[in-house]
């Protein structure tokens, strides 16, 4: 039977990593914290997998690394469903899709003693220089004065510190918002006030296919690369500003796990992919204007090395969806302005997607799907809560 961690044995921060090829990078990232002197007794591994891969060698070097974890493949995650009552929501994780990210969010969800989760794509790797968990902790611990971004586009890039230099936008960012007039100025923050911290990336830069395109690359990686003097001081987006969220470096308290749900893509009739942390990013920042809360950007970077793939297949992917992309974030803007909770604000925003009328734009009924999954996705976590933990063996 599925047990559930002890907190005693293990410890408060879930580190949820999605792989299917590249789990060795793990290494890299426990040799960061131990390099650092980060308490490695504070993480749990959860890696996210298929049937079709080699889960007693992820077991192996969780092992080898003596690090707590947990192996979890198709087969595995259905267990653990049955195992905490929850096999009718089952369907809120999509298969074989990065969205299953998702998984790590429900793992977290049914153990109390997780105060802080942590997603690492598989195609990265820590800088040596810098205490990669250590920064992550001290950002979400933050309070002092930090740089404040707006545009009149109402959208920040996130790579705007250098933009006139390389002139990236990353993906997710909307087209129609290019071009805008940016502002900074600071703002103080409280302590406690931080409930993400996103850190950005080096070399390969995380961009769309049509963005790749044009950047003259047709192996999905794009030919401009970025660089740590591309990134200056870290910063804050502004209320009513939104901007991209990317999960290959991410930091978040427990608390965000309702409004912070990794959309069905890939999985779904309408073939919209590729949005999923984006979109999960619109919702957070959503939530976080409304309940006064900050999204941290900026350190730790981290190295991302994205294989090389088909661009062409990327924007096949994409496609799909890239005029939904377009108005999501406004669809969501006016949702949970009274909302005091974040399953509060993601209920309204659920509802206005769930019943809204998208019939003018390609593949608008998907947003009508997304947001019954939303619903189903605050029940799943309601009735984790209300499940017992299984008895021993």
């Amino acid at each position: 039977m599925e047990e559930r961690r002890s907190a005693v044995e293990s410890g408060d921060i879930c580190v949820i990593v999605p792989t299917i090829r590249e789990y060795e990078c793990l290494r890299e990232y426990v040799a960061n914290a131990r390099d650092h002197g980060f308490d490695v007794s504070r993480l749990h591994f959860v890696l996210v997998t298929e049937d079709f891969c080699d889960v007693e060698e992820m077991r192996a070097l969780l092992s080898d690394l003596d690090v707590s974890g947990e192996v979890f493949d198709g087969s595995r995650r259905e267990e653990w469903y049955e195992a905490n009552g929850v096999a009718e929501y089952g369907h809120v994780v999509p298969a074989a899709s990065h969205a299953e990210t998702s998984f790590g969010l429900l793992y977290m969800w049914a153990d109390d003693s997780f105060e802080y989760g942590l997603f690492i794509d598989d195609d990265t790797l820590p800088h040596d220089d810098e205490d990669y968990f250590g920064r992550h902790m001290e950002n979400l611990a933050f309070g002092g004065e930090i740089e404040r971004v707006r545009s009149d586009e109402s959208w920040v890039n996130v790579l705007y510190q250098n933009a006139d230099e390389h002139g990236l936008y990353p993906r997710g960012y909307p087209y129609s918002a290019m071009d805008e007039v940016v502002e900074t100025d600071t703002v103080d923050v409280e302590p406690g006030e931080v409930v993400a911290s996103q850190g950005l990336w080096t070399n390969v830069p995380d961009l769309d296919a049509v963005r790749i395109l044009m950047d003259g690359d047709l192996e999905g990686q794009a030919q401009t690369r970025t660089t740590a003097d591309d990134f200056g001081s870290d910063f804050v987006a502004a209320r009513g500003n939104y901007l991209t969220v990317c999960s290959m470096n991410l930091a978040f308290r427990r608390e965000v796990i309702p409004a912070f749900y990794q959309l069905p893509m890939d999985d779904n009739e309408w073939d919209v992919g590729r949005f999923d942390d984006i979109w999960s990013g619109l919702f957070l920042k959503r939530a976080c204007d409304v309940l006064d809360k900050r999204i941290y950007n900026g350190d730790p970077l981290c190295e991302h090395n994205k294989a090389a793939r088909s661009t062409f297949d990327d924007l096949a992917n994409e496609v799909a969806g890239l005029e939904l992309n377009e108005h999501v974030w406004e669809v969501i803007d006016a949702a949970g302005d009274d909302a005091d909770s974040y399953a509060a604000v993601f209920d309204a925003m659920a509802d206005a997607l769930a019943e809204g009328d998208f019939a003018e734009w390609n593949n608008g009924a998907f947003l009508n799907h997304c947001g019954e999954y939303m619903r189903d996705w605050l029940d799943c976590l309601d009735a984790l809560r209300r499940t017992p933990a299984p008895a021993d063996d």
